[in-house]
């Protein structure tokens, strides 16, 4: 058996997902749709908090997982690896709305540490590999990009995403000189005006602390 099992937004809706993991991938995608695909007066932008989830759900490319192991190193790169099979057979726009997220109850809901290790693990290979791994948590103290007060990373339950690296992504992107260099590589030449006035700001930014 595979260390990662996955199904459709649809397979969930109508509960064709064995019973242990039911409640957990539904809970997911109901989050998925109250949360991620509407806009929060907090977030410090207009649109959406995520704004590929609802082009992703109704393309039906929204896929919710399930780990059938403990070992969430396995489960991750089970989970590349099913990702990687199903881009392969989807065009370019396509592969960019192409959207996994692994639910990790068995994880601790109290405090976020081994998930943001875990993801922090996996991120080098992920971005240079041209995906975005991120994690959200019920407790995730992460920032949001538009206004760090607001925690636009948190969830009922831990859990994984994974999807395509975007030109938009440089944000978060910059956090290590290797993720920074990946990203260039693939988009240097492409990179919009208002990614690359970013990218000045943030390099021009004085250190603080």
């Amino acid at each position: 058996m595979s260390a990662v099992l996955i199904w459709t937004a649809a397979e969930v809706d109508d509960g064709k997902v064995p019973a242990e993991y039911l409640p957990h991938v539904r809970q997911v995608l109901e989050w998925s749709r109250e949360y991620l695909v509407n806009s929060n007066p907090d977030l410090g932008r207009s649109g959406p908090v995520c704004p590929y989830t609802q082009p992703s759900l109704r393309k039906g490319l929204y896929y919710l997982a399930a780990p059938t192991t403990s070992d969430v190193d396995e489960a991750i790169r089970a989970l590349r690896e099913q990702y990687t099979a199903l881009s392969a057979g989807l065009s370019p726009d396509d592969q960019e709305l192409l959207t996994i997220l692994l639910a990790l109850p068995h994880l601790d809901y109290t405090d976020s540490t081994e998930l943001d290790d875990l993801q922090r693990a996996a991120k080098d290979s992920f971005v240079a590999g041209g995906l975005m791994i991120g994690q959200f948590h019920p407790v995730c103290d992460e920032p949001g990009l538009w206004n760090a007060q607001f925690k636009a990373l948190r969830a009922p339950l831990p859990l994984l995403a994974i999807r395509k690296l975007v030109v938009f992504d440089l944000p978060f992107v910059i956090d290590t000189d290797a993720h920074a260099e990946s990203y260039l590589s693939r988009f240097a030449p492409d990179i919009p005006t208002r990614i690359r006035d970013q990218l000045v700001k943030r390099v021009a930014s004085p250190v603080v602390g």
